[in-house]
């Protein structure tokens, strides 16, 4: 394998959870770039180590490969991409062309996260990972936060594996699912659902492909919004460290330009997609607006009609999904009736015994991982028309800053977020 960039952390604050109760996001690691032969000789804890490694005593530290696009690893070996077969599950014709891969040590995780796009398959390839997932219901109880900001990601402020019960309390709500996953099994991750994911063995290999859904093209432009949010406030904050709040992994540029240009793409991609029949987008504002004046702005009774409104979708998307033909080896796994532990959430954990299918081998089916950068072709060929040259459409559909503004001080928002904040400062 060509050299890549990698995490890498301390491990007596990281490993297993350790007894930090801040989660440890990836601005809080070192980045080096190694080849899988010095990862491994470094992982077997060879004395002597030289190369990227050379300044980290495997006893103190764990590193971690995240979401490696095939297409870049192997850019030069395209045939291993047909050893990627997804069709087993309802794609044919997806293979490792849409596929990243996943290395790690033992102790090596992702903090709890939610994808904003599409859902997810993972293949175990080598060791075990354990998986703790939260229902989209439960987005209220996980202190959803932007910060750090990377593109489909929300993460929570709590370490779920040692939360802070008295900072967030809310938390004891959650319905935590455990599963471990082992070599030669998938896993299903629906749309919106938490998780936390940990690498348990001294070396984990995984593969995972995020599946587009129609939900997409309207996260997309929730997306651009946050973005351009983000960038213009935590810029404006202090302009000469965007490693403080910006995710190592997210490379692109955060000028207030570029992000106007991506917005208003994801807008006309929107758009594209879905027919500009003005009645119909009149009708969506209208239904949004009613709603929105209908719901009381107490924090606690909104907290209700969001976690009611999350069910909704939530609902929807497993039947959209159901009818969807993920193949016969993929088994459904229910939570079992197990009481919520008092001190962190509901847990229900599996170790593969309810994953066999019919055909005797083992596969798994429940919640989620990393993004979905990759569009269709087709928007793709729309935001970049539109990012080259301002068509007539674009002109018709330009989303300003104004706008935006417009939108965000709305007397409704202000009132909404300044609740938000109240009860944020009284925790």
């Amino acid at each position: 394998m060509a050299a890549s960039p990698g995490a890498i952390t301390n491990a007596d604050s990281a490993l297993g959870g350790g007894e930090k109760e801040a989660p440890q996001f990836e601005t809080a690691c070192n980045y080096v770039e190694a080849t899988l032969e010095e990862f491994l000789s470094w992982n077997c804890d060879q004395s002597s180590i030289s190369g990227a490694f050379r300044d980290y005593d495997h006893s103190k530290f764990w590193a971690y490969a995240d979401y490696k696009y095939f297409v870049s690893l192997f850019e030069d070996k395209t045939d291993i991409f047909q050893d990627v077969i997804w069709s087993d599950f309802g794609f044919p014709g997806r293979n490792g062309r849409e596929s990243t891969l996943w290395i790690g040590s033992l102790g090596a995780h992702t903090p709890c996260h939610l994808d904003t796009y599409g859902c997810n398959l993972v293949f175990q390839v080598q060791g075990r990972k354990r998986w703790h997932l939260f229902p989209p219901e439960d987005t209220p109880f996980l202190y959803p936060t932007r910060i750090p900001y990377e593109e489909s990601s929300v993460f929570s402020k709590i370490n779920v594996v040692n939360p802070d019960l008295k900072r967030f309390p809310q938390f004891r709500k959650a319905r935590r699912h455990m599963v471990t996953l082992s070599p030669g099994q998938v896993l299903f991750v629906p749309r919106h659902w938490w998780h936390y994911v940990e690498s348990i063995d001294p070396v984990t290999v995984s593969i995972n492909s995020w599946i587009e859904l129609e939900e997409d093209h309207q996260a997309r432009v929730e997306e651009a919004i946050t973005r351009m949010l983000v960038c213009a406030l935590k810029t404006a904050e202090n302009p000469h460290n965007t490693r403080a709040w910006l995710n190592p992994t997210e490379l692109e540029e955060t000028s207030h330009e570029a992000n106007c240009h991506y917005l208003n793409g994801a807008v006309s991609a929107f758009l594209n997609h879905h027919g500009t029949s003005e009645v119909v987008g009149t009708q969506a504002l209208r239904t949004n607006r009613d709603c929105t004046v209908k719901e009381e702005l107490d924090v606690h009774s909104r907290v209700g009609v969001e976690q009611a409104a999350s069910h909704t979708v939530s609902s929807g998307t497993v039947k959209q999904e159901a009818a969807r033909p993920f193949g016969l080896d993929l088994v459904p796994v229910t939570p079992g009736s197990q009481e919520p532990s008092s001190e962190r959430g509901g847990v229900f954990e599996n170790d593969g015994e309810d994953f066999v299918s019919k055909n005797g081998k083992s596969f798994g089916k429940l919640p989620n991982t990393k993004r979905q950068r990759m569009m269709s072709e087709s928007e793709n060929a729309v935001v970049e028309q539109i990012a080259s040259d301002r068509t007539v459409a674009l002109s018709q559909t330009f989303i300003s800053t104004d706008d935006l503004l417009d939108c965000l001080v709305n007397p409704q928002v202000t009132r909404l977020v300044a609740q938000l904040l109240i009860q944020g400062r009284s925790m």
